[in-house]
């Protein structure tokens, strides 16, 4: 496995402008791009004919991560020619919410085979039901495969994202790359680090992603109250506030949901996954140390999970680290937002290469298993080749 980082920035250019020869058909790139090249992929483009063998995925983003570096107006990209695993892209357009079931279910079939290991999925950030698109991925026939990603940022403006397949741009699509072979040895963790805090409450009126009722409360005046000053700033100031879900009080899993958008005159909030009437539901806010050590946990977590797979190291192999964090994360974060991912990157093997995106919603196994849609965590997919 050969593996290389670039980086273009708007305005500048490729930096150091050094093309390696990579091109095969076993050779994947992965593009990161900042949500202003909607406008000019000139460069996207430029990248996919000097690679045209290679297959190319990505997505718009609310930064850039590029080694330990967090990036605005760029391109994170790497390119990874594998040796000995055999790769698949495909693409499924979304055609709106009530279609993201369908479309996961439609990648899982393009992409399920007897050899399959993994899938790296890439899906619109906006006008999705994450946790739908989630389930319809799950149906894959071969349930050992793991399945990890995230969803397509646009800064904090929540207007347009977008994804990437060889080249091309598009608003609807969502695409993703399977792994396939027992060479690739994948990681996978997901940590959040925030802090509850209040009650308890009851769903009392949802449907699907969108939440009406909280202890039967319009759930926009409940969110208000909260927030106080910052209410005048939702959607984005939601990110503040996360809600974490779970069924019941027997059940250990708590998933964490953002908002997406606000409804006034239904008094609703849409948020990137599910949030089933019946549920309970409890109240977040940021503990900054916990956010960053959750960074950290992250990195030691991967690692374990990939060296889990029949290994007992990555025998100094080249490992590929992609993070998608929430943009929630940055926002909270500010100054501090490269901490998490130097201590990410710190945790995994010497030599190891990072790139990744601030994201809508981010893909991976709670801890292993099925996939979950996770929202305000830094997750992380480690690639290596046996």
């Amino acid at each position: 496995m050969e593996m290389k980082t670039l980086q273009y920035i708007q305005n500048k250019g490729w930096k150091n402008n050094v093309f390696p020869d990579m091109d095969s058909e076993k050779t994947l790139i992965l593009v990161f791009a900042a949500p202003e090249f909607i406008g000019n992929s000139c460069s996207i483009t430029e990248l996919s004919q000097r690679y045209p063998h290679s297959k190319m995925i990505g997505c718009s983003s609310a930064g850039e991560i590029f080694g330990s570096s967090i990036m605005d107006n760029s391109l994170s990209v790497a390119l990874i020619k594998f040796e000995k695993t055999p790769l698949k892209i495909v693409k499924t357009e979304i055609k709106d919410t009530e279609d993201s079931f369908a479309a996961g279910e439609r990648i899982a079939k393009a992409l399920d085979k007897k050899d399959l290991t993994g899938i790296f999925v890439l899906s619109p950030g906006l006008n999705v039901n994450g946790s739908e698109l989630v389930k319809g991925l799950n149906t894959i026939e071969n349930k050992s495969v793991i399945i990890t990603g995230g969803l397509a940022g646009d800064g904090k403006r929540f207007e347009k994202t977008w994804s990437i397949y060889n080249g091309e741009l598009h608003t609807h699509n969502v695409v993703a790359v399977g792994f396939y072979g027992d060479a690739i040895k994948i990681g996978h963790a997901s940590k959040g680090g925030w802090d509850i805090f209040g009650p308890e409450r009851r769903i009392t009126n949802s449907k699907d992603n969108i939440l009406y009722e909280l202890d039967e409360r319009p759930a926009l005046e409940f969110y208000k109250e909260y927030l106080g000053d910052r209410a005048s700033g939702l959607p984005a100031t939601g990110l503040l506030f996360p809600l974490a879900i779970r069924k019941d009080t027997d059940d250990a899993k708590q998933l964490v949901r953002t908002i997406l958008a606000i409804d006034e005159k239904e008094q609703s909030l849409t948020f990137a996954g599910d949030v089933p009437t019946g549920y309970l539901a409890q109240l977040m806010r940021a503990n900054f140390d916990r956010l960053v050590s959750s960074a950290s946990a992250a990195g030691e977590t991967a690692l374990e999970t990939m060296n889990g797979q029949g290994n007992s190291s990555h025998n100094d192999n080249p490992v590929l680290a992609v993070g998608v964090s929430c943009v929630g994360r940055r926002l909270l974060l500010g100054e501090r937002t490269e901490e998490e991912t130097e201590s990410m990157l710190e945790m995994l093997p010497k030599g190891t290469q990072q790139v990744g995106f601030y994201s809508y919603g981010e893909l991976s196994p709670h801890t292993k298993g099925a996939c979950d849609l996770h929202n305000q965590t830094m997750t992380l997919t480690t690639f290596y080749e046996n």
